[in-house]
């Protein structure tokens, strides 16, 4: 038995996000046909977190256990042959058995692109959030920097309890919650440790770039929502803060589009 690595890149526009869904056309399922088609097997290929529907991804890792004797280097050539072309296999390798996408990953991070510009070209509007709207960029760099370090972040969390207990975008942190979450009553834990999260300004675009050690569902579009609430003056940072105590998703501004959003980098 062989434990392979991937790293993927993929364009989430046309997809119902990562995970295989019965009757949907999904990055994981992609995966899954691709390997199977090659091997013959039956793999159901792990990803390090679960992108939502219309999110992207730059360096999504994945891994997966095959008795298959093809070589590290046929893996790349051969599946990128097979899956379509809004997914593409940017690198293989063969890993220890222990290794796993998503339980061994210790941090991750994510980028939010919001297009400012009057008018958005037609081939950006995929992957990015168009507001041409005044917004008070000063204020939503001061706000994100609130965010750094450990918190609980239910304020921002979807409310999806399904998607809560399963914990998504899980790393080896929140493996540890999980189990201390188990044995109280299978009792789970929002909280999370965030190392840094900045706005920056590039050219037409307003970037957020957060890194931490694992994310809730919907987490990082729920902090963009906010983060443009405080942008537009409707929100101040002492309200901010209010709200990140509240741990209540009402509490918080709405969820960012999903073509905005990209996985970027795991950490292992």
């Amino acid at each position: 038995m062989r434990n392979l690595r991937l790293t993927v890149a993929y364009d989430g526009t046309d997809f119902s996000g990562w995970q295989v869904q019965p009757g949907r056309t999904t990055v994981q399922g992609a995966l899954a046909l691709a390997i199977g088609r090659l091997t013959g097997e039956n793999v159901l290929p792990q990803g390090s977190g679960r992108t939502d529907a219309g999110v992207h991804a730059l360096a999504q890792v994945v891994s997966f256990e095959t008795e298959s004797c093809i070589p590290e280097a046929n893996w790349l050539r051969a599946l990128n042959a097979i899956l379509p072309v809004a997914i593409r296999v940017l690198e293989a390798a063969e890993v220890d058995l222990e290794f796993h996408a998503r339980k061994s990953a210790r941090a991750k991070t994510y980028r939010y692109r919001i297009h400012r510009a009057a008018i958005c070209p037609p081939f950006l509007a995929r992957y990015v959030w168009h507001y041409p709207y005044p917004l008070d960029e000063v204020a939503m760099l001061a706000a994100a920097g609130v965010v750094v370090g450990e918190h609980d972040f239910s304020s921002f969390a979807a409310v999806d309890p399904e998607r809560v207990e399963r914990m998504a975008g899980e790393t080896k942190a929140d493996a540890a919650n999980l189990e201390t979450s188990q044995a109280n009553n299978h009792r789970t834990t929002n909280v999370r440790r965030v190392f840094s999260s900045d706005w920056k300004r590039e050219d037409e675009e307003l970037i957020y770039t957060v890194r931490g050690n694992g994310f809730l569902h919907n987490m990082v579009r729920n902090l963009a929502g906010t983060f443009v609430l405080i942008g537009k003056g409707t929100v101040s940072l002492d309200d901010f803060r209010r709200i990140l105590g509240a741990r209540e998703r009402t509490a918080a501004g709405p969820t960012a589009p999903a073509s905005g959003l990209y996985l970027v980098n795991v950490e292992y």
